[in-house]
């Protein structure tokens, strides 16, 4: 049986902070400089940085390099891992190349369909769904074992993770769904963005009635608005995204020069709001391609400086 070394991430939640992640997306070339600054940027403010892998398809540095780079920078990394490209071989391999770095936190994904993508003739893998990589993850590290029954000499010390999304439709499966995830082996969640919050409050009702929030940690997704272009888009034609008519409305009738503003300001009200909402234990901002956002909005939030373990 193997012993488990905590990540920083799992020993935040154990101390009873509100923990706080966010993420990067690798660079579409092998510069590293993009992902370093980026770790730079927000590294004083987060207490772990997801890499993504390949979002939207997209062809790019892979997350598990991105988080070695993390890594030897002193940073803790979260690997996000599709099962969009790889077969289980490939995924457990890839799961011990980063256990080899210490590298002990993973973010199990279906990963968006290839058509999204820069390469729509690709062929989907999906040997193994984000669930059963769940299972594949906890399998590995509790009981040091590979799928295939043959022992892991220095087994993964993973903290495993999943994403949630509360808003999509339709609503009744979305708490049942979760159940399952965590079922199958999550012990953090990392929620869609949030924008309408008696949605997700709801949802929230639901999932501490079952007792999930005592089984798992949820993180909620935070995303601030760049411009209301940004708000209008996403609200129109991004799958599974619930943006209420009233945000995106804020958002137009801020002043010239002061949309960016808005989009912070209501973040940080999203956060404040959710601070009270029970079972939420952490905050997962993500700033895409706005991560010198990120120490502005956790400063105005409250979440920062952060505990020292």
């Amino acid at each position: 049986m193997n012993v488990k070394t905590p990540s920083k991430l799992e020993q935040m939640f154990a101390a009873g902070h509100i923990a706080v992640t966010s993420e990067c997306g690798p660079p579409r070339g092998s510069d590293p400089e993009a992902i370093k600054k980026k770790g730079e940027m927000i590294k004083d403010h987060v207490d772990a940085i997801n890499i993504t892998d390949n979002q939207t398809a997209m062809t790019r540095l892979c997350s598990l390099a991105a988080c070695i780079h993390l890594k030897l920078m002193g940073l803790e990394p979260i690997l996000q891992m599709v099962t969009r490209d790889r077969n289980r071989i490939a995924l457990q391999s890839d799961i011990l190349g980063a256990a080899s770095f210490d590298i002990n936190n993973i973010l199990c994904l279906s990963g968006d369909h290839q058509s999204f993508g820069d390469c729509a003739q690709g062929q989907n893998v999906h040997d193994l769904d984000s669930m059963q990589l769940l299972q594949t993850v906890r399998h590995m590290r509790d009981e040091g074992k590979f799928l295939g029954g043959d022992d892991i000499k220095r087994p993964p010390s993973m903290f495993a993770g999943a994403a949630a999304n509360p808003f999509a439709d339709p609503f009744e499966i979305r708490v049942p769904r979760l159940a399952k995830k965590v079922a199958a082996g999550a012990e953090f969640i990392q929620t869609q963005c949030i924008f309408n919050l008696d949605k997700f409050e709801k949802w929230m009702e639901e999932v501490r009635k079952r007792g999930l929030h005592e089984k798992t940690c949820i993180m909620a997704g935070i995303t601030p608005f760049k411009s209301a272009g940004m708000a209008k888009f996403m609200a129109k034609n991004v799958p599974g995204m619930d943006i209420p008519d009233e945000l995106v409305q804020r958002m137009n009738d801020a002043p010239k020069g002061k949309k960016a503003e808005e989009g912070i300001k209501i973040a940080v009200e999203t956060i404040q709001r959710l601070k009270e909402c029970e079972g939420v234990k952490g905050f997962h901002i993500m700033a895409i391609e706005w991560e010198e956002k990120v120490p502005e909005i956790c400063e105005a939030a409250g979440l920062y400086p952060r505990p020292k373990l």
